[in-house]
């Protein structure tokens, strides 16, 4: 079971995977960076939490094509 943070950050991957497909990860990692720069450590960690998301799901896909 999901925490509602963990929710809304799976649902933003997802969206982010849907509108920019490949150039998602760097979206998000672009947002993080805004994030830093304005000391929003919050947001940042959000951003973060998507990629790393976005990470693991790359990775699974693409365990999954080789097989």
């Amino acid at each position: 079971m999901f925490d509602d943070n963990e929710r809304l950050a799976r649902q933003e991957a997802h969206w982010l995977i849907k509108e920019f497909g490949a150039e998602a990860p760097l979206y998000a990692a672009m947002k993080a960076e805004k994030a830093i720069e304005q000391k929003d450590f919050g947001r940042c960690a959000r951003w973060k939490r998507i990629l790393e998301i976005l990470a693991d799901g790359r990775t699974t896909k693409s365990v999954a094509s080789k097989y």
